[in-house]
């Protein structure tokens, strides 16, 4: 081979390599936008469930019991600001205290019962958006060409966000009803 095509394969490598970097710098942009959203839906749905469970403590503590009361109250200031430090503690403690109320609250209105579930499954649902990114950016990260070149190596990879919720009807593994996975 003569030194005019070496210097055309190398600058046909170094342009496959540099449109590489920008497909996967534009990729790594937008699962980071990603996870910004998913951060943000997961945030909300955090927010409003705290929101209702302080509603329900204070305002329907003779339904609930006035110590279940409490214990929700307590629960919500901590998910607030927990003293930890570490919100997923928080967020699985209210959770737990959720889940153990009964199925019929009498004197709780039917749509704040309603709106706690919703809020529940809406939950579950964001959280695992948020994960799927967090994982999809770190797949992507970690892979042996962007860590070698350093793409994003700036940022700190997004921390996955594990708290207890219970999906069962929507996952479809529900005694009750939905359809069974896969």
């Amino acid at each position: 081979m003569t030194p005019d095509v070496w210097l055309l394969l190398a600058v046909v490598v170094v342009l496959l390599l540099a449109a590489w970097v920008a497909w996967t710098l534009t990729r790594l942009r937008r699962l980071e936008a990603r996870v910004d959203r998913a951060w943000t839906a997961l945030d909300c749905q955090l927010t409003r469930r705290a929101a209702l469970a302080a509603e329900l403590a204070c305002h329907h503590a003779g339904a609930v019991g006035e110590e279940r009361a409490a214990r929700l109250a307590a629960c919500v200031r901590e998910v607030r600001a927990p003293r930890t430090g570490d919100r997923e503690l928080a967020e699985n403690a209210l959770g737990r205290e959720l889940r153990e109320l009964p199925a019929d609250l009498p004197g709780v209105p039917a749509a704040l019962r309603a709106d706690l579930d919703a809020t529940a499954t809406r939950l579950g649902l964001a959280r695992r958006f948020y994960n799927d990114a967090v994982r999809d950016t770190a797949a992507l990260r970690t892979r042996r060409l962007p860590s070698l070149l350093r793409l994003h190596a700036s940022r700190p990879l997004p921390r996955f966000f594990d708290i207890e919720d219970d999906l069962r009807e929507v996952t479809g593994s529900a005694a009750g009803g939905g359809r069974a996975r896969p």
